[in-house]
């Protein structure tokens, strides 16, 4: 099943829509749920009938669905954290800037909280205020959970897992180093993450959904051009039941809590990146310096996920940066 947030006059956070199997017809369910909060509040409730309305879709049902008229499927979020599951990725951001890798990160996930008021839909520009603080794109696959309470093990975690969508978590790379100086963590080095048209139940993924993983690539293209197809499964090295545990250890979570991956990274270069950063740091390697430069105005990022028949998963995340 898919779920979309349409926007609304008059409602802050859209309306929900169930989605076609191809994307293109939709049907709103304000009888079942207004929005896709209101769903996930009630979500053993408000499940069974939103499939039923997916059951209407697939004989054919609906109105034409215009993605650019989508918000993000939380358009606002109780709470937005983002781990870093993939060591790769921590190792070539941390060594671009001088820091070392701690024996402690391979078994304990790095995970940070994001602003969650305001979060940005597929379509959205991005405005740069200043080019000097090094914008950078990050592709990443999230999960939205149910309510989930402290103490849930990695065993328990499937069950709170209501849906998965994809995130541009965008970064402005040259304001981290001194965040973190600091002690604390990201704040200004951190604007509003964008999310995929689409949030899809695990069962949409079939097989590719295993272990807490999304065993499918991720592409990321940068201009038109393909930068990145990386694997979001194999080197994924803790998963979303382990990132769920560790987030529980201490804290419950209410629905709608948003958990992403963290830049997805393979170890290979010919896959490609999911982030400028970990090019650059390619690059340093290489030859001593970086030669890609981070985004400007008028770049253009475009990310999305296929299943094995070539048929967009999440629908694409597709934002170009503009001057403020």
């Amino acid at each position: 099943m898919k779920l979309a947030t349409r926007a609304k006059p008059g409602q802050r956070d859209g309306e929900l829509v169930v989605v076609g199997p191809n994307g293109e017809r939709c049907l709103a369910v304000p009888r079942i749920a207004p929005t896709l909060q209101s769903a996930l509040d009630a979500w053993p409730e408000c499940a069974p009938a939103l499939e039923a309305v997916d059951e209407r879709l697939q004989s054919g049902e609906g109105e034409p669905l215009v993605e650019r008229d989508l918000l993000a499927p939380l358009p606002r979020a109780f709470e937005w954290i983002d781990g870093s599951a993939y060591l790769s990725h921590v190792e070539l951001v941390r060594k671009a800037r001088g820091a070392s890798m701690p024996d402690r990160l391979l078994t304990d996930p790095l995970v940070y909280q994001g602003g969650s008021g305001v979060l940005l839909g597929p379509r959205d520009p991005f405005e740069l205020p200043d080019p000097a603080w090094g914008l950078d794109f990050e592709a990443e696959v999230c999960v939205v959970l149910g309510d989930t309470p402290r103490g849930t093990t990695a065993e328990q975690a499937a069950k709170h897992v209501r849906l998965l969508l994809l995130a541009n978590d965008w970064s402005y790379r040259n304001l981290i180093p001194a965040e973190l100086e600091k002690g604390f963590g990201f704040v200004q080095s951190k604007p509003a993450t964008a999310f995929s048209p689409f949030a899809i139940t695990p069962s949409e993924l079939g097989s590719a959904w295993s272990g807490g993983r999304v065993h499918r690539p991720l592409r990321s293209t940068l201009n038109g051009v393909v930068v990145g197809e990386v694997q979001a499964g194999p080197e994924m090295h803790f998963s979303f039941f382990d990132l769920v545990a560790h987030l529980c250890k201490t804290r419950s979570f209410t629905a709608g809590t948003i958990l992403g991956s963290g830049t997805v990274s393979n170890r290979a270069s010919d896959v490609g990146v999911s982030c400028l950063a970990e090019r650059r740091m390619r690059e340093i390697v290489a030859t001593g310096s970086a030669s890609t430069p981070f985004l400007a105005v008028g770049d253009e990022i475009a990310i999305a996920m296929f299943d094995e028949h070539g048929s967009s998963l999440f629908g694409t995340i597709h934002q170009k940066v503009v001057s403020v």
